[in-house]
């Protein structure tokens, strides 16, 4: 054992009494080796000694749960409560519970908000996006102004005129399929093969072969 170690391990009785009556709740051997081997170095074997040590000595209680011994203060040593001082520490307890809550709320409205500001840009990155948008807002401008400037503007009379004319051809179109369909169906009544074999026979080129979808009326 190092010299650090011996010296946790002999003060550890000392220094578990204080712990117990400070906190004045029962604990595990487990317990006690969790809160304090990091903080004092304490090893779990001094822990167990000195908790065994203060109960053989009466200054702390000890009491078996199942398997597990329970360690906590003597309560003797402690003054009575009265139901008034119960009744002030709850609405303490009370108090200080909504203060946490608010301060938990506090907090997470803090950290919320430097999400947002971490997530921000930052003053030169606003400063550039606005140059670079700028620069598009020109473009479009100077986009504008070469349309605004053409010659060749089609007319509302001139685009009436392509709406119906493709109204026309799309209506001719669809007459025409209609025929060639129903002329087709005649003649595969009494055709012995198949209406592909047929086509192809003949050399008839559908819409379909080609991916053409008669436009809507």
């Amino acid at each position: 054992m190092s010299k650090a170690r011996a010296e946790a391990a002999a003060g550890a009785p000392g220094l578990l009494l204080k712990y117990l009556q400070e906190q004045n709740r029962p604990y595990s051997a487990q317990d006690v080796f969790g809160n304090l081997q990091k903080e004092h170095g304490l090893g779990k074997a001094a822990v167990v000694k000195a908790l065994e040590q203060l109960a053989q000595q009466g200054k702390i209680k000890e009491k078996m749960y199942g398997k597990q011994k329970i360690y906590f203060a003597d309560q003797n040593q402690f003054e009575m409560v009265s139901d008034a001082d119960l009744h002030s520490l709850d609405a303490k307890i009370v108090a200080l519970t909504a203060k946490v809550q608010s301060l938990q709320q506090s907090c997470r409205h803090m950290e919320a908000e430097l999400k947002e500001l971490t997530s921000a840009l930052t003053t030169p990155e606003m400063q550039k996006e606005i140059q670079e948008l700028k620069k598009e807002c020109a473009g479009y401008l100077e986009r504008l102004k070469n349309i605004k400037a053409a010659t060749n503007h089609v007319t509302p009379e001139e685009k009436e005129q392509v709406y119906r004319e493709r109204q026309k051809y799309c209506k001719e179109w669809r007459k025409r399929k209609r025929m060639a369909t129903e002329l087709s169906d005649a003649i595969l009544e009494g055709y012995p093969k198949s209406k592909k074999q047929f086509f192809e026979e003949v050399g008839i080129e559908t819409d379909e072969d080609y991916k053409v979808t008669l436009p809507d009326p």
